[in-house]
């Protein structure tokens, strides 16, 4: 059984979809807009909706979300074919959205080890390129020219952040007021604007069933129009983060483990985007580190109000010390006062 009401939804995919309702399974994880696969006499689908209770203002915008795959689908960007948006709240409790299910490969732990070590650079490689594309897009030309606001991207979003998180603050953390003082003060300058996804990881990708190649980019629910640097530092993170069975590779034995340096990587970027470097990555390793302190401090305060959607909640929570110190310990790595 799901939490949703089977016998409404199953009403509006006739209507919606012009299918019969067969059953539906909640995915697992996926700690902010709840996710299931849906299969009908249409065949699968995959069903985001936000989460039931009250929310912060401005989060789990899946309507953003299908506005974006709408968009960027028919450009030929992997990206699922959106079927239908039911902004009705009293059909399941929520707003969501459908989709097409994309059959491949969720790759979920970074060093890959079941990819076969001569492939695994080619993923990396299919992920860089793929982002790159990504912000070759003419946002402007594909209908989302209004999709985000005018201005320098990190001054607004370390403004959203802090808000977000005076929000569902629960503790008073030295590490983050002293970033909240620190990061609107040494904000670098935006160069170019561009489709930003905003959690771009191998995780959030669907590789092809038998090749190094990208089928589908997914989760686009923090997905603006800001600074491509933002999407691109935070895969770079990855290389700094430690290793944990996710996407971090810090301590691994790279060449060994067939994985690509970051330094090949940047270089991978670079020459897709037509860029001669990218600046230091401390600061951007710092705000995104404090960005995924608002992400997760969210999941608390949603957590302590029963309204968290995913059982890794509490693992990911407990990981909120070292996340605020890792934070300001990247900050410090950028210039920041002791």
């Amino acid at each position: 059984m799901s939490d949703l009401d089977e016998g409404k939804l199953a009403g509006w995919l006739k209507e919606a979809a012009s299918a019969e309702l067969r059953s539906v399974e909640k995915f697992p994880g996926g700690q902010s807009n709840p996710t299931y696969r849906v299969a009908t006499s249409a065949g699968n689908f995959v069903l985001r909706r936000k989460p039931f209770g009250p929310l912060l203002p401005s989060a789990h915008a899946v309507d953003r979300e299908f506005r974006l795959i709408c968009a960027l689908h028919p450009t030929g960007f992997p990206v699922p074919r959106p079927v239908a948006l039911c902004e009705d709240e009293s059909v399941i409790g929520a707003v969501f959205y459908l989709m097409e299910m994309v059959e491949g490969r969720t790759l979920w732990d970074g060093t890959l080890p079941d990819v076969p070590k001569a492939d695994r650079s080619a993923h990396y490689e299919a992920m860089v390129d793929t982002l790159a594309a990504l912000h070759a897009v003419d946002h402007e030309a594909v209908g989302l020219g209004d999709f985000g606001r005018p201005g320098n991207y990190f001054e607004r979003q370390v403004r959203r952040w802090t808000k977000q998180y005076r929000a569902s603050q629960t503790d008073d953390i030295p590490e983050v007021e002293k970033l909240i003082e620190w990061l609107p003060r040494t904000l670098p300058v935006q160069t170019r604007t561009s489709i930003i996804h905003g959690d771009y990881r191998i995780d959030n990708l669907i590789y092809a069933p038998h090749a190094p190649k990208v089928a589908a980019v997914l989760d686009w629910e923090l997905t603006t129009i800001g600074d491509p640097l933002a999407d691109f530092t935070y895969l770079a993170m990855n290389w700094a983060m430690p290793r944990d069975g996710r996407s971090g590779l810090a301590g691994v034995d790279l060449d060994t483990e067939g994985l690509p340096p970051l330094d090949a990587m940047v270089e991978r970027y670079c020459a897709a985007t037509g860029r001669d470097g990218v600046p230091d990555l401390h600061w951007y390793f710092a705000y995104n580190l404090f960005r995924l302190t608002g992400i997760v401090q969210g999941i608390k305060k949603r957590m302590i109000d029963g309204n968290a959607s995913s059982a890794q909640a509490a693992d990911t929570v407990a990981k909120f010390g070292l996340l605020t110190s890792a934070a300001w310990a990247e900050a410090r790595k950028a210039g920041a006062p002791a």
